[in-house]
């Protein structure tokens, strides 16, 4: 079975790639709980996301925003001193603030309505040969880090809310020989 390259580098990898990486996510929870993964692994591998994720589930409350959005510098302080995470006193801040602009998000309508419009509510079908040929942003990434901004979000430049759009089924981006390419096609 044919997968995409980039899967092959560890089982967690191939796991996340098998069973998550493109498939569309519409629950508020899951999306929050990527945007903030995303926004981590700025300058780092995913791998080294995917190894701490269970870390940052625990430290983060089960990535519930009410809860992250009220995180004090005594948590914060809990946080940066959590070898399960990455500790980055950017990242971990970024978390909280992004926390509160989910909130307000959610409270006008819910975020699964609003970060879906950035492709009209629907999956972009790519149909890559090559992963070279996998662009690092699109105009929609660069509209979506936009409009992220505006309302406050960090760590969402438009590379990083590609890597989203791939991660949360927004894009599918496995190439045409890989197996999950055609069953995220239906």
């Amino acid at each position: 079975m044919n997968k995409c390259g980039w899967a092959l580098a560890s089982k967690s990898e191939e796991k996340y790639h098998d069973q998550e990486w493109g498939m569309p996510i519409h629950d508020d929870r899951l999306l929050f709980e990527f945007l903030i993964l995303e926004g981590a692994q700025a300058g780092l591998s995913w791998s080294t996301i995917l190894n701490k994720r269970q870390g940052y589930r625990k430290a983060f409350d089960g990535f519930d925003a009410n809860k992250i959005a009220v995180y004090d510098q005594e948590k914060v302080q809990q946080l940066l001193n959590n070898p399960e995470i990455i500790r980055n006193k950017l990242k971990v801040k970024a978390a909280i603030i992004n926390a509160k602009a989910f909130l307000k998000i959610q409270q006008s309508g819910g975020f699964d309505q609003y970060i879906w419009q950035f492709v009209q509510g629907k999956t972009i079908q790519n149909h890559w040969k090559k992963a070279e040929q996998v662009p690092v942003s699109t105009s929609e990434s660069e509209q979506m880090s936009q409009s992220l901004k505006q309302k406050g979000f960090k760590f969402v430049g438009p590379t990083i809310c590609y890597a989203y759009m791939q991660a949360v089924g927004m894009v599918n981006d496995h190439t045409v020989d890989c197996f999950r390419h055609a069953q995220l096609l239906s």
